[in-house]
């Protein structure tokens, strides 16, 4: 039996949730215009581990959305979890936020593409197939007319950018599931588990959040 704490504030979503064996136990989450992580993220953890009724001591992992996303969430979550991962012993583990995102859309016959806010008409996406495989890695873009104009197939845009970039991509197979806002970390608990059976961790003294936009300016 394993017990994973899973931790997501890379968007104005501060989500933490216990999963046991791959299957989400306790969920804590709330999207706030403040950023509330600094205040929420330690209380939720808190709350889920009693709601459980699962001790620190009891957990197998520690996972963490890695980015792209909020330079101040990601470092609030990815200390929190660096913190908690050395203190307890346990691996490391980091969930491709956009990956996470797309894990919410349940079915659907074309392509998933999961965008997060970065500012104006600029976007950090990636491109996923119905089985939620990668087949563009993550960009930094701004969005035009142009964007996506070279696949034909139907494209299921989710994401807290959808608002912004509707007017701008109008595409007949162009699909907006406008209720998928924010990465959770209800949908990190499959693939952190099976991270975990594939023993893919992470370094706690090197790992650092996937800002993208810092690589791009020193470019």
């Amino acid at each position: 039996m394993h017990y994973i704490l899973n931790i997501e504030t890379a968007t104005k979503n501060c989500s933490v949730s216990l999963a046991k064996n791959g299957q989400t136990v306790v969920c804590k989450e709330i999207s706030e215009l403040g950023y509330s992580h600094a205040e929420k993220l330690h209380l939720f953890i808190q709350e889920v581990l009693q709601e459980s009724g699962v001790a620190l001591s009891q957990l197998s992992a520690i996972a963490v959305s890695q980015g792209p996303g909020s330079y101040t969430g990601l470092r609030i979550g990815v200390s929190t979890a660096k913190g908690l991962s050395y203190a307890l012993q346990i691996p490391l583990i980091a969930v491709d936020t956009l990956l996470a995102l797309a894990h919410q859309v349940s079915e659907c016959d074309g392509y998933i593409v999961p965008m997060i806010d970065a500012r104006r008409m600029e976007v950090y996406s990636a491109i996923f197939d119905s089985n939620k495989q990668k087949i563009r890695e993550v960009q930094a873009e701004i969005i035009t007319a142009e964007s996506f104009e070279s696949i034909s197939e139907t494209i299921y845009f989710i994401g807290d950018s959808n608002e912004k970039v509707k007017s701008v991509l109008i595409k007949p197979n162009f699909v907006y599931l406008d209720t998928i806002q924010y990465p959770s970390s209800k949908e990190m608990s499959n693939i952190s588990y099976q991270k975990f059976i594939e023993k893919n961790f992470e370094d706690i003294a090197y790992f650092e959040p996937y800002y993208l936009k810092d690589f791009l300016f020193a470019k």
